[in-house]
C-alpha cells in the first residue's frame, strides 16, 4: 500500500533502538525524512546511517534528553516545520507504591507526559497552518491494563492519554491527527530489563522468564518492533485521516478488554 507520505518530514524521538527505532524505519521505507532523536549519541548515529543507506532518506540526528527544558529547545530547533512527530521515551523504573516520592513522579511526568505536549504545542501551529499532520504517541497497554509495578508508567502516560482525548479533537478540523499507540511485550531492552527482573526475583533463566511472559499472550510470543513500526506508519499516513483520539493496543491479545 503506498502510504502517501512519501517526501514529508517527521520527528521521530526516541528512536535509535527499540520500538522507536522501528517506527523511523517504516517511516524511511514510506519515503519520509527523518528528525531522529536519543539521548546517546553514538547508537543514535549508527542507527541513522543504517537508514540513510538502506532508504535513501535523509536523516538529521538530535542527540539530547527530549525530557529537560535544553533537550526539547534543541530537538524543536531541528524539527520546526516537521509534517509527523512520533513522541516516545523510554519507562520509568518499576517499584512499588511506596517506594516512589514526589520527585520519581516528577520525572515520570517529565518524561512520559510533559515532554510530549510540549513538542505536540511547538510542532502542530506548523501542521495547522499547512493543513495537514500526524502526531503518534507511544505509550502503553498500562494506560488501559494498569500495571502494578509500574505505577509512575501508569499515572504519567494516563495524564498524557487524558490530554491526548481533549486536544485531538481541537486539532483535527484543521488537518492534524494526534493517535496513541499502546504496546504491550515486544522484543525490546525494555522487555530485556523486565524479564531479567523476573529471573533476579524467581531464580529461573532469561529463557524461563520470557517462555513464562511469552504464555501469558495469545499470540504466543513478543511483539516484534517491525510490526509496531508499521502501525505507526499507517496512522501517520493519507489513510488515517479519519482516525482521530484513538489509543491502539498492540499487546499480542494479553489484555482482555471488551474496548
Amino acid at each position: 500500500m503506498d502510504l502517501g507520505i512519501s517526501g514529508k518530514r517527521a520527528l521521530v524521538c526516541a528512536s535509535s533502538k527499540g520500538l522507536g527505532l522501528g517506527c523511523a524505519e517504516a517511516l524511511a521505507e514510506a519515503g519520509v525524512n527523518l528528525v531522529m532523536n536519543a539521548r546517546g549519541s553514538e547508537a543514535l548515529e549508527a542507527s541513522a546511517q543504517a537508514i540513510r543507506d538502506q532508504y535513501g532518506v535523509d536523516v538529521v540526528t538530535v542527540a539530547a534528553d527530549i525530557s529537560t527544558a535544553e533537550g526539547q529547545a534543541k530537538v524543536i530547533t531541528a524539527a520546526m516545520g516537521v509534517d509527523i512527530l512520533v513522541n516516545n521515551a523510554g519507562g520509568p523504573p518499576p517499584g512499588m507504591w511506596m517506594d516512589w516520592d514526589r520527585e520519581d513522579f516528577i520525572a515520570a511526568l517529565d518524561a512520559n507526559m510533559l515532554a510530549p505536549i510540549a513538542l505536540m504545542k511547538a510542532l502542530m501551529p506548523g501542521m495547522m497552518d499547512r493543513g495537514w499532520g500526524r502526531v503518534v504517541n507511544i505509550t502503553s497497554v498500562s494506560v488501559k491494563a494498569p500495571v502494578a509495578v509500574l505505577g509512575l508508567s501508569n499515572s504519567a502516560r494516563a495524564g498524557l492519554t487524558g490530554y491526548v482525548a481533549g486536544t485531538s479533537r481541537q486539532v483535527a478540523g484543521q488537518g492534524v491527527t494526534i493517535n496513541n499507540l499502546q504496546p504491550g511485550i515486544h522484543a525490546t531492552d525494555r522487555a530485556v530489563a523486565l524479564d531479567t527482573g523476573v529471573s533476579s526475583q524467581q531464580g529461573i533463566s532469561m529463557e524461563e522468564a520470557q517462555a513464562q511472559r511469552s504464555a501469558t499472550i495469545p499470540a504466543g510470543r513478543y511483539g516484534t518492533r517491525s510490526e509496531f513500526g508499521a502501525t505507526c506508519a499507517f496512522l501517520c499516513s493519507q489513510h488515517a485521516g479519519f482516525i482521530v483520539g484513538q489509543n491502539i493496543l498492540l499487546d499480542g491479545g494479553a489484555s482482555n478488554l471488551v474496548m
